[in-house]
């Protein structure tokens, strides 16, 4: 067998020759080597082979660190050591903007009650039909207002949800169906050094300005209410400014013009308190629209309600306008030197009173004084400093309001006449207390009096013997005669009318400036309202719900629901005693306005 030759002693030995040593690099290689002519060559490269590798070696590592040298230089932050992130600094504390929130409810005002007013203003101004309402011009959402137990809710229950953003029972004054207190965005304002008002056209105990400084479980307690908002409260007085009517649930039931219940004489307590108290159109006059007010401040100017604007006298009452412009102005002045603003609810009133009664002419004239007052609480933002801004919106419908009647069986007119409106020149409550006031018994003299003195206060020319009869009859039983005034009025206008109640129908929202206010956008929640006025205003009203529910004693509250009820039920003939008056989850519609 053959030796291989790779492995020959010769090889090991170091004796090999030129053909040997092509042969084991063809074995190696794979490939044939041809060495003729190289062996001159051969002895030149085995010399200098190797030095000529070391100095190109170096001078290949002298430029590549030349070249990294002059990269470094010119770009340094290339070779930074990366480092441990730097802490954290701590967020520094929210920054609170001072600012102020001017809320406007327009009770009882739905979108038929626009629509209305705003054809109304044209055609009795001969304004083109482009000339619209300014609410018209800011409107940005419409609210759901149901309450916790009904479809139809009342004011109580409308309020509740704007002031603590919570939905409760119809007639509930900031009173959840638990039967526990909800703190409202006037009292956490006030707790974190806002000042704060009220501005309303009814009794400042009625539903809607109660339901942001008291806490009752049902509104017909008006006189609690009037003790809450003079500091018989567990957060003390929370209201720097309160104006309005409701003087009655003020006075001692010793005292002409009171109301309540008992001989307590809260404006003198009010007065011992430190409170400034006015209580007639010369002591509004005093105040100087705003700019001599001395807070706090509470000014009743009629017993009960101020008059509609179809009745109102600028000599004997002030105007929602009027009152509005007074507290923005003292509210700004108060607050100039603070680093909080204010918070001030408007109410225009009667239009819900004009809608529960069925009376188109009142509700137009309680509308556009509303309208205005919008406008004038623009051009108070645009004077003002501070960042303010103004929402509106209504607590429900009244009336079921329609603006068309269909008169009898047959395929009724596509119109309504706001001529008949233009015409009236008194409320049918006007008319109603006239009529009752007639001193002359006798049906011949009450007959004359209503065709002689009454019916041209409304120009209506046209009435016929059964509409008359039904005046007639009503006023020699004693019974109210208002209902039939507007319905006269109504009828002629061609403007219907569903319920002397409320209604479900969503309402509309307004605000000015619409970018601070744009999360109402679109259709809301009534509770939605409440959550934007308190996180607008940045307070805390669940702290203050907290420190109502820590009370001991719940009797400044006022009487329990149960007890209530059980009162009315008996008062009106239903049920026996109030062992039998059961009321679940607060279940019960107040039958009130």
């Amino acid at each position: 067998m053959p030796q291989n030759r790779l492995l020959s002693p010769a090889r090991h030995s170091g004796e090999h020759t030129d053909d040997q040593a092509s042969v084991e690099e063809a074995l190696l290689t794979g490939r044939h080597v041809d060495r003729k002519g190289t062996s001159s060559r051969k002895g030149f490269f085995a010399r200098w082979k190797n030095p000529i590798i070391t100095l190109w070696a170096a001078i290949a590592t002298i430029i590549i660190l030349v070249i990294g040298v002059l990269y470094v230089r010119s770009h340094p932050e290339d070779t930074k050591q990366p480092s441990k992130p730097a802490p954290v600094p701590p967020k520094a504390p929210k920054e609170h903007k001072k600012r102020n929130l001017i809320f406007m409810v327009s009770d009882g005002m739905g979108p038929t009650s626009l629509s209305m007013t705003r054809s109304w203003r044209q055609f009795t101004e001969g304004l083109a039909i482009n000339d619209v309402l300014t609410l018209d011009k800011h409107f940005i959402g419409s609210s759901r207002t149901r309450s916790s137990n009904s479809f139809v809710t009342d004011s109580a229950a409308g309020a509740t949800a704007f002031s603590c953003g919570l939905k409760s029972y119809n007639g509930a004054i900031s009173i959840l169906p638990d039967g526990n207190p909800c703190g409202t965005v006037l009292e956490a304002a006030k707790a974190a050094g806002y000042m704060t008002g009220l501005v309303v056209t009814t009794s400042i105990t009625d539903a809607t300005p109660a339901c942001f400084n008291s806490h009752v479980n049902m509104r017909w307690e008006q006189d609690r209410i009037a003790e809450q908002q003079i500091g018989e409260h567990p957060l003390g007085r929370v209201t720097d400014l309160m104006l309005g009517g409701g003087l009655c649930h003020f006075l001692p039931n010793s005292t002409v013009g009171s109301c309540r219940n008992d001989d307590r004489n809260l404006i003198a307590d009010a007065k011992k308190s430190g409170i400034e108290f006015v209580h007639n159109v010369d002591g509004f006059k005093y105040l100087r629209h705003g700019k001599h007010v001395k807070m706090p401040l509470i000014g009743l100017f009629a017993g009960t309600d101020i008059p509609f604007e179809l009745d109102r006298k600028d000599e004997e009452y002030p105007s929602l306008m009027a009152m509005a412009e007074t507290a923005i102005t003292a509210l700004d002045i108060a607050t100039r030197d603070s680093d909080k603003g204010f918070f001030l609810m408007i109410e225009g009133s009667r239009i819900d009173h004009a809608g529960h009664g069925n009376d188109p002419a009142a509700q137009v004239r309680e509308v556009r004084a509303y309208d205005k007052t919008f406008e004038l609480v623009m051009k108070k933002i645009d004077e003002m400093e501070t960042e303010t801004v103004v929402v509106s919106t209504s607590d429900h419908e009244t009336g079921g309001l329609a603006a068309a009647r269909q008169l009898h069986e047959t395929y009724p007119d596509y119109l309504w006449y706001p001529g008949v409106l233009a015409n009236a020149s008194h409320s049918s409550e006007f008319m109603a207390k006239t009529l009752a006031d007639f001193a002359e018994p006798g049906k011949m003299k009450i007959t004359q009096f209503i065709k002689d003195e009454l019916l041209p206060l409304q120009q209506i020319t046209d009435a016929d013997d059964a509409e008359i009869a039904k005046l007639v009859k009503a006023k020699m039983t004693g019974i109210s005669t208002a209902y039939l005034w507007a319905d006269m009025v109504s009828r002629r206008a061609q403007i219907g009318w569903s319920t002397h109640g409320h209604s479900a129908v969503d309402v509309n929202i307004y605000a000015y400036p619409q970018e601070i206010a744009k999360k109402l956008m679109g259709n809301h929640e009534n509770t939605e309202i409440g959550e934007f006025l308190r996180n607008y205003l940045d307070v805390d009203v669940e702290a203050i719900t907290k420190k109502l529910r820590g009370e001991a004693d719940t009797k400044w509250m006022g009487k329990p629901l149960d007890e209530l009820l059980a009162e009315t039920h008996k008062s009106m003939g239903v049920g026996g005693d109030a062992g039998e008056v059961t009321v679940s989850d607060r279940d019960w519609t107040a039958t009130q306005h």
